[in-house]
């Protein structure tokens, strides 16, 4: 069942997710010796970020990855990576080669197709089983998306097997764009759902109601997923 924490304001719960972030890494690395952190780009997470560079005391044997990226360059103002690289690569040390950028500038098909091929190779190596990721951190748009996996959209019917996806057709700007497949969310050990803002309340409440193509974060597996939101984007209590 999905872990629901709401919290006063938006710093509160960057903290809160930070921490919850930093104590999944530390399981991971006590458990396996490595963890593997996906994050995503948005408006919301970007304190969190800020906030998890004192959260990890020690980044040694933690690989980050990215849920999706734009079709730009790693400079643009509208990259993921930038805005990590900004928010938390400034004020950590970590190896730049625990450090896997998708690399938009590639394009939808052969940035997905590398990608692909990365994580295979890092995270499920002589193995043909899907990646399996310690945590994703994603946001949610209003209209329910989560990385660039889109309301109705094909790449909600990719197979099990997906790693990663090209988009072409983004109803946000740029339309061209890199996703992580929702095989790969559901096959994460662990999904983090961050939500600030009213605007986002609508979409956590249907994240929580059924499963839905037309609001792809209520198809994350809710047995491993945590959701933490502040008052504003707090879903409405069910009228009795």
């Amino acid at each position: 069942m999905t872990r629901l924490s709401t919290f006063a304001d938006p710093d509160a719960a960057a903290a809160r997710a930070a921490a919850e972030i930093a104590r999944r890494l530390e399981r991971a690395h006590k458990e396996r010796g490595v963890a593997h952190l996906a994050l995503s780009g948005g408006t919301t997470p970007g304190r969190t970020y800020e906030l998890l560079g004192d959260a990890v005391s020690d980044w040694d044997g933690v690989h980050l990855w990215f849920a999706d990226e734009r079709c730009v360059g790693p400079d643009d103002e509208e990259s993921n990576y930038r805005l990590v690289a900004d928010t938390l690569l400034s004020r950590i040390e970590i190896a730049s080669e625990r450090v896997h950028r998708m690399e938009g500038e590639l394009g939808p098909e052969d940035g997905a197709r590398r990608y692909a091929q990365a994580l295979r190779a890092d995270v499920a190596p002589d193995s043909g089983a899907l990646p399996v990721l310690d945590l994703v951190v994603l946001g949610i748009g209003p209209d329910g998306h989560v990385a660039s996996l889109f309301p109705g959209a094909d790449t909600l019917q990719a197979g099990d097997d997906a790693v990663c996806l090209g988009v072409h057709d983004s109803p946000k700007p740029p339309p061209e764009r890199i996703t992580l497949s929702l095989a790969m969310l559901r096959a994460a050990r662990h999904c983090l759902l961050l939500a600030t803002g009213a605007s986002k309340a609508d979409a956590v409440s249907a994240a929580l109601a059924e499963p839905s193509r037309h609001v792809p974060a209520s198809l994350l597996r809710r047995e491993r997923l945590t959701m933490i939101v502040d008052d504003a984007a707090s879903p409405a209590p069910l009228s009795s």
